[in-house]
């Protein structure tokens, strides 16, 4: 393990590996959105050590339970929507249209990625994505706005108008199973990196969390980005610490 912890150091080490590799993947936690103004969830400060998270067995069996799970939606979009891409996220986009990494996975549903210009067919989303709803019997998508005035108007949580199951937010609540085709897209691009960069990730959330490190036991170096130590620091090439939009700003 290589540790360095000035960011602009961080930077040009960066920088070089990503220009060495062939076949980067980028992995990304709540930290490089942090820097865009959206609280993280896990830390001890984080959101859910201020409210208890609603599981999945609780929203689709308790009225009282959607209902309160959509008023958090709703106030989560007006932060997910007063938030920007910041340097890191747009440095990431960039080298994916420069064809130097082939995919981004994230544990982040806030839609900067996509904001920032990661085009869908590039990015990995295995905790799915808070900026709009889902059937979870069809999988039809809803706009949020459309069911934030339903809801409003009627007082009940929301059904599909095209089969009539319940419609939640298309993130993956606690209980509630990984989304299997997203962590088959994930687990084939990480096998085919040489280099996996771990960007804003506590890297103790699983089954997220074993990706860097199968990225590294089959071959690829591995580089993780973060702010704070992560279990994964002692089996990394390099560990580079401080702000991510610091160590990003030479991409």
């Amino acid at each position: 393990m290589n540790i360095v912890e000035d960011a602009h150091e961080g930077s040009l080490v960066l920088a070089d590996l990503v220009g060495e590799a062939e076949r980067v993947v980028v992995f990304t936690g709540a930290g490089i959105s942090t820097e865009s103004g959206i609280p993280d969830f896990r830390s001890p400060n984080g959101i859910w050590a201020k409210i208890k998270p609603i599981y999945f067995e609780e929203f689709v069996h308790s009225e009282e339970a959607r209902l309160e799970d959509w008023r958090r939606r709703f106030a989560f979009r007006q932060e997910f929507l007063a938030a920007e891409p910041n340097i890191a996220h747009r440095a990431i986009a960039k080298l994916v249209h420069d064809g130097k990494v082939g995919a981004v996975i994230t544990q982040n549903i806030d839609g900067l990625h996509q904001r920032a210009g990661v085009p869908a067919d590039r990015l990995i989303e295995i905790h799915g994505n808070a900026t709009y709803a889902t059937c979870l019997d069809c999988g039809k998508r809803h706009e949020l706005g459309l069911l934030e005035q339903e809801i409003a108007t009627t007082g009940h949580s929301p059904v599909c108008r095209a089969c009539g199951g319940l419609v939640k937010a298309a993130v993956i609540s606690f209980g509630q199973a990984m989304p299997t085709h997203e962590m088959l897209r994930a687990e084939q691009a990480m096998e085919e990196a040489d280099l996996f960069v771990a960007v804003g990730s506590s890297l103790q959330v699983q089954p997220a969390a074993s990706l860097p490190l199968a990225a590294k036991y089959q071959g690829s170096r591995l580089v993780i980005v973060n702010r704070d130590a992560t279990p994964l620091d002692g089996i990394a090439d390099r560990v580079l610490r401080g702000s991510i939009g610091t160590v990003f700003s030479a991409l």
